[in-house]
């Protein structure tokens, strides 16, 4: 079952590796949407000393080849980084809305617990860097009265109200259906089941003058209906805000429930919208399972595994995430994406409600 989420095909799994990405365009330039590319990503240094732990992309040579002795010797060169001062995370509440460094992979580890009375049903989620310190970041926990599945996410472990300080975001499952202007290509997308990823602002009903304390969507995620059935792998489209020349989040903040990522996206107002999607997984006759290479940071087969591209450079891995224990899975994140967008991504993963399963 483990060969379901760490494929053999080496050409992929080096493809993130060889000197052949620095020919590539430069991967930041894919989600710009406003101003000019960057033009020295030097500038953002201020953000390496919050990422030291993380370690670089670089580094996963050392994780791909950790079961290998012929690689050994040139991984632990790159070991270095990993005694490397603890990251900072003097503000949690700005670190998990920063984008993840360019160049470098935020690796996390995402637990569920489910124990308590009713933690079966409402599990609660935590996310923790996959580090030495194991530094908290984030908890999240389904609404109990809610009648869409509803997430809130809190910067303390236990804290997960939703007046409380320490809610820092949610994720809301979309039911309206609303006609289209212009009708997708596949009925199946409107079958599928949506999600919305906001910041802690304010409802558009409760805004202030200039709107600035309203609520930024974050992400939105689309899993497909398989039409043909309910086998195979899932699909996914994850919308989420395009960066502007600064390498900042343009802020989208919907007036109304129409003017919303999933509205732009279904009626192709993709204005300061980035389209990412699921990579999809090989077939493999050996194992008679769908594969995806994980770089040996995934070690169980599991529907819920996913890596997220995007279509203009399949090899760069905005974000991955899948299962290595019964309730454990890793979850690593790379520019743009931030820990609260890729922590609320894979919530979205674990919901009972998914039409394609």
């Amino acid at each position: 079952p483990a060969a379901a989420a760490s494929s053999d095909e080496e050409d992929d799994s080096d493809a993130s590796t060889k000197p052949i990405r620095q020919e590539k365009k430069n991967p930041a330039s894919l989600f710009q949407t406003g101003g000019d590319p960057p033009k020295e990503k030097k500038t953002k240094k201020k953000a390496a000393h919050k990422s030291t732990e993380t370690g670089s992309a670089e580094e996963s040579p050392e994780l791909r080849n950790s079961n290998r002795k012929g690689k050994g010797r040139k991984a632990k060169k790159k070991e270095e980084r990993a005694p490397s001062p603890p990251v900072e995370v003097d503000n949690l509440e700005e670190f998990v809305l920063r984008p993840a460094p360019q160049g470098r992979s935020v690796k996390c580890r995402v637990t569920r617990d489910k124990r308590g009375m009713d933690r079966g049903l409402y599990p609660t989620y935590y996310l923790h860097l996959d580090n030495d310190k194991k530094v908290f970041l984030l908890a999240g926990r389904k609404r109990k009265k809610s009648k869409t599945s509803n997430y809130l996410i809190s910067i303390d472990p236990t804290d997960l109200s939703r007046g409380g300080e320490n809610f820092i975001g949610k994720l809301r499952q979309e039911t309206r259906v609303v006609p289209l202007t212009e009708p997708r290509s596949s009925v199946s997308n409107l079958m599928g089941t949506k999600f919305t990823v906001f910041d802690n602002g304010a409802n558009p009903d409760r805004a202030n003058a200039d709107w600035s304390n309203v609520r930024q969507e974050l992400s939105a995620v689309v899993y497909e209906t398989n039409v043909l059935g309910f086998k195979g792998p899932r699909k996914m489209t994850v919308l989420i805000p395009g960066m502007n020349a600064d390498n900042e989040r343009v802020p989208i903040r919907p007036r109304n429930d129409n003017d919303g990522l999933l509205m732009r996206w279904q009626n192709r107002n993709m204005d300061n919208i980035i389209e990412l999607h699921n990579k999809a997984p090989v077939w493999n006759d050996e194992t008679q399972s769908y594969v995806l290479n994980f770089h040996g940071r995934v070690t169980h087969a599991s529907v819920k595994n996913f890596q997220i591209v995007h279509t203009d450079d399949p090899d760069y891995i905005v974000m991955q995430f899948g299962r290595v224990a019964d309730d454990a899975f890793t979850m690593d994140y790379n520019y743009p994406l931030c820990a609260l967008q890729a922590f609320a991504i894979a919530l979205s993963s674990f919901d009972g409600k998914l039409a394609c399963e």
